[in-house]
């Protein structure tokens, strides 16, 4: 059988992408944390990802593959049991649309809620909630999930980003998902957390919170004394 590696860091929403994935497929891995992923990567993952330097990466049989959503695809092929994407090919396509939309987007503007400041970090909040709407809307529907019944690759995409924004919205002190104003997309995330797959493969809520909390502080000190 092949060795599966991932090399990752605990605090970071894509590496655990790539670890649902895995679970889902039925796929044993060993995982090795990154452990200082600022002053001293490792070695192996600059050997592995020369051109980003950063998690999650994935070694399939001594073979680097890196970026969380191309990781995604690389599972789904190699390992076709329990789909992760659709039979029907419009729908694979609309999957990865979504997907898309979620690198396009969510991912840029948790970056920017995190690290904005005054009008930086409102202008954020609102694009989140006009995000949030599209999703809900064109996205998510009726459904339970993204895929479904069942939890597909854009829930795994979507589902990192939303999990960690939650605590990040403790961290800030600023609600963004009110089941009032986007009550489909919150039950959503309710019925993500809830699947054992994800519930026991997430990071410490306490641990996470401090961590973004931290990281938090330290980008507005250094953004006020430069």
């Amino acid at each position: 059988m092949a060795e599966v590696k991932v090399l990752g860091a605990w605090p970071s929403p894509f590496v655990y992408r790539v670890i649902w994935a895995l679970k889902h497929k039925g796929v044993n891995f060993e995982y090795m944390e990154e452990e200082n992923l600022v002053n001293n990567k490792s070695k192996l993952l600059l050997q592995s990802n020369p051109v980003h330097k950063k998690v999650p990466v994935f070694i399939h049989d001594g073979k680097p593959v890196a970026e969380s959503t191309v990781i995604l695809e690389y599972i789904e092929e190699t390992w076709p049991h329990n789909p992760l994407l659709p039979q029907d090919p419009y729908e694979r396509a609309m999957t990865r649309f979504w997907i898309k939309l979620g690198e396009d987007k969510a991912t840029s503007l948790f970056f920017a809620f995190f690290r904005g400041v005054g009008e930086d970090h409102e202008k954020a909040a609102k694009e989140w909630k006009e995000l949030f709407q599209i999703l809900e809307k064109h996205g998510l529907g009726e459904k339970k999930f993204f895929g479904g019944e069942e939890i597909g690759m854009a829930d795994l995409a979507l589902g990192s980003v939303a999990c960690w924004l939650e605590i990040l919205e403790e961290a800030v002190g600023v609600k963004l998902i009110e089941a009032i104003n986007f009550p489909r997309f919150h039950q959503w995330i309710q019925n993500f957390k809830k699947d054992p797959l994800i519930k026991d493969n997430i990071p410490d809520h306490h641990k996470l919170l401090c961590f973004l909390k931290n990281r938090r502080e330290a980008i507005i000190a250094a953004s006020k004394a430069s």
